[in-house]
């Protein structure tokens, strides 16, 4: 990883939006491609520009934009829908056939850099009560609340977390949210483990150290209502599927680093499981904002580190071990 000069950022059509970049999240599929050089299919061509999670401050916009003015500070939705092909008609801009999401191969350079240029749509202008940090956490976080949302009415049923990253917290915060009546947490990092005792998880453990199925199994025999696969193992992938009840819903949040998992079919269609892809997220933005200006301390246990540009890579590197406690790694622009 290298910082290099390009030129600046420009206002090309009446629909975009100039932003001065302030804070990046460092994200789990950003440190996917900086370590294996690929997710999938997608595979990076250097030089590659990564990020997708970030606030700005807007600089100056296109003749056409209303939602937004200079000087406003936003929250930024990185993925770029064409709005016209059936998908985004049908009200699923987040598959829509012609997308665009930073920090992709083949798609869009991501955010990492000083300046870039966003269509309006994208930019949420956030409330006073929000710092800079707090809006970046609004990308991941909305994630999580899109999955609460696909996964339907949850409130006083009994879930999983298997994962408890940015994303499967921010999947737990939301459960809380609609009310659930017990959430039970795996996770392979100490810290986080107890994190999420500390959150109000009725039970939370490490597999490394714990049999997950034998532990959960015992204070829920009836088994759980929904599991949150967010992790991409396929060690959890089989924890869930055991810990589902007849007729669960499995819910895959994670992106695992292999192009293939397997399931067990006799337990998969015996328990007539219901498996959900979760796609990133689906007009969850705004909720997500709002969400974080109920209460923004609420969310300050997930901003555990900072760096500057210039500490970039050692950002990458520290989200990539899992050291010293990292829940969400954020990188400040300075003047």
């Amino acid at each position: 990883m290298e910082i290099v000069d390009v030129e600046d950022a420009v206002i090309a059509g009446p629909n975009d939006v100039l932003l001065k970049v302030e804070r990046v999240g460092v994200c789990g599929s950003d440190v996917h491609y900086y370590t294996t050089g690929k997710i999938g299919s997608q595979i990076v061509e250097y030089p590659y520009r990564v990020g997708h999670e970030f606030a700005a401050t807007v600089l100056e916009v296109g003749d056409d934009v209303e939602n937004v003015q200079a000087g406003d500070r936003v929250a930024v939705e990185p993925a770029m829908s064409c709005w016209a092909c059936d998908q985004c008609m049908q009200g699923r801009p987040h598959t829509c056939r012609k997308l665009r999401f930073l920090g992709c191969p083949g798609q869009a350079e991501g955010c990492l850099s000083e300046m870039i240029t966003m269509p309006s749509e994208c930019c949420f202008k956030i409330p006073d009560c929000l710092s800079l940090e707090h809006a970046a956490l609004a990308e991941p976080l909305s994630i999580g609340m899109y999955a609460a949302k696909l996964a339907g009415d949850l409130q006083g049923k009994k879930v999983g977390i298997l994962g408890f990253g940015p994303i499967g917290i921010s999947v737990f915060l939301a459960l809380m949210k609609e009310g659930v009546s017990a959430t039970y947490v795996t996770d392979k990092i100490g810290q986080r483990v107890d994190v999420a005792r500390a959150q109000g998880a009725a039970w939370a453990g490490n597999p490394d150290q714990d049999d997950v199925v034998e532990c959960i199994t015992g204070q829920e025999p009836g088994l759980l209502d929904c599991v949150f696969e967010c992790c991409g193992q396929q060690e959890a992938l089989d924890q869930a599927i055991e810990l589902l009840k007849p007729g669960g819903k499995l819910m895959l949040v994670g992106i695992p680093q292999i192009d293939r998992i397997e399931f067990s079919i006799d337990y998969l269609r015996r328990k007539e499981i219901c498996i959900q892809n979760v796609r990133r997220q689906n007009h969850c933005m705004q909720p997500a904002i709002d969400f974080l200006a109920d209460d923004p301390a609420a969310f300050e246990f997930m901003l555990t580190h900072e760096f500057s540009l210039d500490q970039s890579k050692e950002s990458f590197d520290l989200v990539d071990s899992y050291s010293d406690g990292v829940i969400k790694a954020i990188i400040t622009f300075g003047e």
